[in-house]
């Protein structure tokens, strides 16, 4: 059974065996007042197929993914600021740092990126979800 994705939510790709990726995920979760987001896994089934319908190749991927299904998707730094410009509190004000040059931004996202599962450490299998939180995932 094909999964059919929400039109009206953006879907965050996340590296689901991640720790540094889970606890950013649960801080989504806890901060999307307006519930703007649903989530899958970079290593599901679903998120590997988002992944190669948007031509990134899953195997170099080290990146958080933003997708507005049917209009377009960010990478890394953008896609992290993005996902901040809908939370709760004054994360939204953390938009203004879009305005600085991509190369500044994701090279301090690809210095933690390249390092968060010797900084943050690293699970042995994706997160699975409380029955309450279960709906927020595709997957």
């Amino acid at each position: 059974m094909e999964t059919v994705l929400p039109k009206n939510k953006k879907i965050i790709l996340f590296d689901g065996v991640c720790n540094l990726c889970n606890n950013a995920i649960n801080f989504v979760i806890e901060h999307d007042k307006k519930d703007v987001f649903r989530f899958a896994s970079l290593q599901s089934d679903l998120g590997r197929k988002m992944v190669l319908e948007r031509g990134i190749e899953p195997e170099v991927l080290d990146s958080i993914i933003l997708i507005e299904p049917g209009v377009v998707y960010y990478e890394k730094s953008t896609a992290a600021l993005k996902i901040a410009k809908e939370l709760s509190g004054g994360y939204s004000l953390m938009r203004h740092f879009l305005y600085l040059p991509n190369f500044i931004r994701d090279g301090v996202y690809n210095l933690v990126a390249s390092n968060r599962y010797r900084w943050f450490g690293k699970k042995d299998s994706c997160m699975i979800p409380t029955p309450e939180l279960k709906a927020k995932f595709l997957d």
